[in-house]
């Protein structure tokens, strides 16, 4: 979802893996709503949501980069990140005046899909500083962990959310630094055993959850995997709660390695979509939104024959939205260019900075 790092030629493979995990938060967000009338539902709900947030943030960690930030950068966090979360969360706000009535603007709790902007801007702002200890990965784990034992840091601003997926962002970073992902995508074709094995890992995990959907329904398993709550708040005020987050993680990691492995890594028509991933993101819920609210898809007896529609209208829904006609159409929201907004004026998008007019030094450097 975020914008790679520039490069003379993009890989195809990271742009068809971007499409394919945000239709996975489509479909996720398209199928909520049938979960509580349709077990078959529950079981897609929570195969997809064991995993495609943390592999989201393990592909925006492999693309950041940990040294001091730049002018450059740090305009980026505030005209890629911030601006247009400022944007989508005020028209939020009209929507649900519209359809419920609250007139309520509270940017520090983020509406519906937005708290991963809000994460992204966290996570671009520690990774410097965490870049420099010694055990990054594993301070991160442990902020997750722990960060889950206290119920005061909750969703305002999306700390306890952003906190709780931390490790896979940088999980993301480190796999930059090693050159095994590279040395996999250097190999003509994937090992077809690894693609066995990970087509089993996803077989088992689904085998998993349609054997103990009940269970996994009366404990609430979902919740766990939005990382958001504390253990208090999930009902398991217990010494050993830390050890279920570590252990879903540990899950995440493994799920998102062996979506990822099955992946197409050579062009094809997602590829071109994948670069415009965080239009979907942000406009799907818009989509979506009044359906969820209407209740039509509330019903007992309808909901096992909506599911496939329901997924065949999330994925047309995803690739319209990734086309470059809706992405210029909203660029203004999504892409803003505010060159008001900066003391020196805002350069053009790969253009060279501008001196600043009232100064007789050369161009600053960006």
């Amino acid at each position: 979802m975020t914008a790679a790092a520039s490069q003379t030629q993009r890989v195809p493979f990271w742009d068809n893996a971007r499409f394919a995990c945000v239709t996975l938060v489509v479909i996720g967000h398209g199928v909520q709503r049938l979960i509580a009338d349709f077990d078959g539902a529950l079981v897609l709900y929570l195969v997809i949501y064991a995993f495609h947030m943390p592999a989201f943030a393990i592909i925006s960690g492999y693309f950041s980069k940990a040294g001091p930030p730049s002018v450059k950068a740090m305009r980026r966090v505030l005209t890629d990140i911030v601006l247009p979360y400022v944007i989508m969360e005020s028209i939020w706000t009209l929507v649900q005046f519209l359809v419920e009535g609250s007139s309520e603007f509270n940017p520090s709790q983020p509406s519906w899909t937005l708290w991963f902007l809000l994460a992204l801007a966290i996570f671009r702002l520690v990774l410097p500083y965490l870049a420099l200890l010694r055990w990054p990965l594993l301070i991160s784990v442990v902020l997750s962990v722990g960060v889950g034992y206290f119920a005061n840091v909750d969703s305002t601003f999306s700390l306890s959310r952003a906190i709780g997926i931390l490790p896979f962002f940088v999980l993301g970073w480190k796999l930059r630094e090693g050159a095994l992902v590279d040395e996999w995508l250097r190999r003509p074709t994937g090992s077809t055993l690894i693609r066995i094995l990970a087509g089993i890992v996803l077989a088992a995990w689904t085998a998993i959850v349609i054997a103990h959907r009940d269970t996994f329904r009366d404990v609430d398993l979902r919740f766990w995997f939005f990382y958001s709550e504390s253990y208090h708040g999930l009902g398991e005020d217990v010494w050993w709660a830390g050890f279920v987050r570590l252990g879903l993680m540990a899950l995440a990691v493994l799920l998102s390695a062996a979506f990822l492995v099955l992946l197409p890594r050579g062009r094809n028509w997602t590829t071109a979509l994948g670069r415009r991933t965080m239009v979907v993101y942000l406009l799907h819920s818009f989509v979506l939104y009044p359906i969820r609210e209407s209740g039509f898809l509330q019903s007992d007896a309808a909901a096992q024959w909506w599911v496939l529609p329901v997924v065949a209208f999330c994925l047309a829904l995803s690739a319209a939205l990734a086309t470059e006609p809706v992405a210029r159409l909203v660029r203004p929201l999504i892409e803003p260019r505010p060159s008001w907004l900066f003391a020196d004026g805002l350069p053009p998008r790969g253009g060279a900075p501008r001196a600043r007019p009232t100064s007789g030094a050369g161009p600053r450097e960006d």
